[in-house]
């Protein structure tokens, strides 16, 4: 600093001396080149704190990832394909819960609030009517619930847990072969990875048929079936298409709202109330359509479609359940709720943004009826050891308690909770949908 005061007082003298030209105004050249420095001062102490923030940044993301791969060798060389990656309570590993508490705090600052979660009005059904995982299929092969006019295969993905079906035949159909007796109100879920082709075609997206059907699985018709809906699902927008027997009429709707993430888990409902479908996506209601459906069509099959599409999806977690129930009446009147809406990352306690709708209907009912005590119980499958199973449906039932005392105001005192494990199973733990039925929480009047 005083070498430059230095120069600046011998430029001065010097300018007033005349020894220097006097065409140039060295004042004012003098006052400029101070100005540039001092804003080049002001722009390096920005960058190191810029610079600051991003390593600190990188070393939360570097964790959490490093996080992540360590949790997934550890599935890897248990046997486990986790494939209870959104489902209420999945089997326990000590390792890579060990690793979660050890990461706690990076998880919390990442993790979004329930909150974030306010205007998001999905409530899950309470009772599974369908759920396919591909858990039962050898990876490599084609799974034995589907078909299709072209090819496929179930693989795993390094990234995310489970077994996935891959959808890797262009401008073909892949036709689930279960009739389901769907009611006017049900919900289709699924964990979606839409991949491209290649860095030349950098899109992603497929079709879904529910529809009417009887007869042969295989269809790959346009419009299957005696009436159904098409919904349209890709990286850049949503479309639904619901139409009546024969395609006569066709009803529209579109939106660019909260498309699919490339490369990335996509959890996405679809909530269809007799001629109303919603579509539901990153925490947000990114399509509601009032009368988009045909009130007399009957669904009972499933088609996943890449007529049109670009590039080749991996699906897994499909879950059919009923409509919301009336959670005030099953309480009050029942002594009981059984949810199938309150979702845990694998291994982990921590409850997910995305049960928010169930979590504030229970607290809407206990804000009613004041003097209504509950019991909070956990329960899973029998994936797993015992012993990790009941000690994780303790900790999960805990976190609901916690999670209605501290975002939903309910008094602690009025919660209880306990957790049964693999211990009070409803359905026998053999097939990939009787395993869902079993991973649950429960809310019992006390």
């Amino acid at each position: 600093m005083k070498s430059l005061l230095s120069f600046v007082i011998i430029l001065l003298i010097a300018a007033m001396t005349g020894s220097t030209s006097a065409q140039i105004n060295i004042p004012g050249k003098v006052k400029n080149q101070v100005n540039e420095r001092a804003n080049q001062h002001v722009d390096e102490a920005i960058d190191k704190g810029l610079d600051a923030a991003e390593e600190g940044v990188e070393e939360a993301v570097t964790g959490e990832d490093n996080e992540n791969n360590e949790n997934e060798e550890a599935a890897e060389e248990s046997g486990s394909n986790g494939n209870e990656q959104e489902e209420t309570v999945s089997k326990d590993d000590p390792e890579s819960t060990k690793s979660s508490q050890e990461g706690k705090a990076v998880t919390e600052k990442q993790q979004p609030g329930l909150q974030s979660y306010t205007k998001y009005d999905f409530i899950p059904g309470d009772k599974v009517l369908f759920f396919e995982d591909f858990s039962q299929d050898a990876v490599g092969d084609f799974p034995a619930l589907w078909t299709t006019n072209g090819s496929g295969e179930v693989r795993t993905l390094n990234n995310y847990p489970g077994n996935w079906l891959y959808m890797n035949s262009s401008d073909n159909v892949y036709n689930l072969m279960h009739d389901i007796s769907l009611p006017d109100n049900f919900i289709l879920e699924f964990d979606v990875v839409a991949a491209p082709q290649d860095e030349e075609y950098p899109h992603s997206g497929f079709t879904i048929a529910l529809y009417q059907g009887e007869g042969e699985y295989l269809n790959d018709q346009l419009y299957p079936g005696s009436g159904g809906v098409h919904v349209e699902c890709t990286d850049d927008h949503w479309g639904v298409q619901g139409y009546s027997e024969g395609a006569e009429q066709v009803l529209d709707g579109r939106t660019e709202l909260a498309p699919l993430d490339v490369n990335k888990l996509n959890h996405v409902i679809i909530w269809v109330q007799k001629r109303r479908l919603r579509i539901y996506h990153k925490g947000q209601k990114a399509l509601d359509l009032p009368t988009v459906l045909y009130q007399q069509v009957k669904y009972n099959r499933l088609r996943f479609s890449l007529w049109g599409q670009n590039g080749f999806p991996y699906i897994t977690n499909i879950r059919f359940t009923s409509a919301a129930p009336d959670m005030r009446s099953k309480l009050l009147t029942e002594g009981k709720i059984v949810s199938y809406g309150i979702y845990f990352d694998v291994n982990s306690d921590k409850v997910k943004p995305e049960s928010y709708g169930a979590l504030n209907e229970i607290a809407k009912v206990l804000k009613e009826n004041a003097d209504v005590k509950i019991q909070i119980v956990g329960h899973t499958d029998s994936d797993g050891a015992d012993a990790s199973n009941l000690d994780l449906s303790k900790r999960r039932a805990a976190a609901v308690k916690n999670e209605l005392s501290r975002n939903f105001g309910i008094d602690a005192s009025r919660m209880e909770t306990d957790g049964k494990g693999e211990g009070q199973p409803i359905a026998a733990n053999d097939t990939p949908s009787n395993k869902a039925l079993n991973r649950r929480v429960e809310f019992i009047k006390k």
